[in-house]
């Protein structure tokens, strides 16, 4: 079965970490998985380009459109993270920061974190989508803390504590679901499948999927990373290996975001567009103010971006909100150019840690002038997270704001514009003395290793090729849009 194959791949390269132990060429089995994983996402997006019966429905996993491109978002992500991977284990063991038994559970760690998230966009019903972004929890609390550094404990216990905290209340919601589906006829493990829940949404009971879907929205919210429960990013991002860090931006906050779209179309189908759009507006606009506000005052390029993935997400739950095929189709393209995007920008941060001894901008500053390539990457990957073309951002994020202006939302995208502008004005600032700025003492100009530059590049220009040609993401995105507006 497809469906079981696709979180397989992974944890086939758990098992060759566990069975090889530390070689410098043990990570290449977990890039190698992880881009298999993005090829098979690609042929099934492909198959079931127009949102056919879903591949595996009735079993506990499978695939359809959506899932499909998720699983697309999540192998390519995973793979630049693996292959940065490579490099910061390779430096880590070397100088002796941490020790080959340690490399080894950062490498197991790091593929049953792709093998959760997959799991969460392939759950065919919402329970096993719990355990499944539960699970992500519990594996990312360690690679969080992986450095083993006072700084980066404090933000792995604040992590599992607030995610646990989210995760708790989107269990309360995944009960209240399961009983207002019980009331309505659903029997024993049907009434928790997407295709149940869907099908007989008009028979959910209101006022109970009313409070379950506040609940969700808050529980799964905290793990998207939208505000107020949104603390937990800025300290497990900046504290994190920088290929974890790439994976919780680019991936995780998405994987999270993906279970609100699920359950919005039941809420739809039950209480109407009123409701739900309320709900996604509301932490969106917040979402977007405070995050925009904030950046205007880091000094850290890490903790910058972990408030621009906020102000990210709360762009998705803008077009979300909007709802209709045009603006879903925005958000999913958007979900995967911005992972795109972070993905390059938290790598080259990390090698900004190795060279510099940290990602502040006062301790990195002229990093054009010193590692000419590493300071081009950071300058295109911030270009493309601020929606400059030809990188898909600039086309998702008009593509999102049509979809709203399309659905009477032009006074939230005003608001929204004035967010962006705010954001637009930090991070510039920021990039302008990272890149610019005089280089501190006399730091002679230094060559990037190509294992460094290679996921740079290929992260950047499949963003940008993404950005220019449509075929055939176009196709995917209406498939998939049409399974969450339907």
């Amino acid at each position: 079965m497809v469906s079981m194959l696709i979180p397989g791949l992974p944890l086939l390269a758990v098992l060759v970490a566990l069975v090889v132990g530390w070689r410098p060429a043990m990570p290449w089995a977990g890039v190698a998985a992880d881009g298999a994983v993005a090829v098979i996402g690609f042929a099934l997006a492909l198959h079931d380009i127009h949102g056919s019966v879903p591949s595996g429905a009735g079993g506990n996993l499978r695939v359809d459109s959506l899932s499909a491109f998720m699983v697309i978002v999540i192998g390519l992500v995973s793979m630049l993270a693996s292959w940065g991977s490579v490099r910061y284990l390779r430096y880590e063991v070397s100088t002796e920061r941490c020790t080959p038994g340690q490399a080894q559970q950062y490498a197991v760690l790091i593929q049953l974190f792709v093998t959760t998230m997959l799991l969460a966009v392939l759950a065919a019903n919402i329970g096993i989508l719990w355990v499944a972004v539960e699970a992500t929890t519990i594996t990312t609390t360690f690679l969080v803390g992986h450095r083993r550094t006072r700084g980066a404990l404090e933000a792995s216990w604040k992590y599992i504590v607030l995610c646990s905290v989210g995760i708790g209340i989107a269990f309360l919601g995944t009960v209240l679901v399961y009983l207002a589906a019980t009331h309505a006829g659903g029997h024993s493990l049907h009434a928790l499948e997407w295709t149940w829940l869907s099908t007989h949404a008009h028979a959910l009971n209101p006022a109970v999927m009313r409070l379950a879907m506040g609940l969700l929205v808050l529980g799964y919210g905290t793990k998207v990373g939208l505000v107020p429960m949104h603390s937990w990013l800025p300290d497990a991002h900046s504290q994190s290996p920088a290929p974890v860090s790439a994976l919780m931006s680019g991936v995780l906050l998405s994987v999270a975001f993906y279970a609100l779209l699920r359950f919005k179309v039941i809420a739809v189908l039950c209480l109407g567009e009123t409701y739900p759009r309320e709900l996604f507006v509301a932490l969106a606009l917040l979402s977007l103010g405070l995050a925009s506000l904030l950046l205007l005052t880091q000094r850290d390029l890490k903790r910058a971006l972990a408030y621009s993935s906020t102000e990210h997400m709360g762009l998705l739950a803008l077009g979300a909100a909007a709802g209709g095929p045009l603006a879903i189709s925005g958000v999913l393209l958007h979900i995967l150019g911005h992972g795109l995007a972070k993905g390059v920008l938290f790598l080259a941060s990390g090698e900004m840690v190795i060279a510099d001894g940290s990602s502040d901008v006062d301790d990195a500053r002229g990093l054009l002038a010193r590692r000419p390539a590493l300071g081009g990457a950071v300058g295109l990957g911030l270009a493309a997270l601020l929606g400059f073309p030809p990188f898909s951002l600039f086309v998702s994020e008009l593509t999102m704001m049509r979809g709203e202006m399309a659905n009477h939302m032009a006074w939230a995208v005003g608001l929204s514009l004035v967010a962006l502008a705010i954001a637009f004005a930090g991070l510039t600032t920021l990039g302008r003395r990272l890149l610019f700025g005089s280089p501190p003492g006399q730091a002679p100009s230094q060559r990037t290793p190509l294992l460094v530059m290679a996921p740079l590049v290929a992260g950047l220009g499949l963003c940008a090729a993404i950005g220019v040609f449509t075929w055939p993401f176009d196709e995917i995105l209406r498939a998939a849009a049409k399974l969450v507006t339907s």
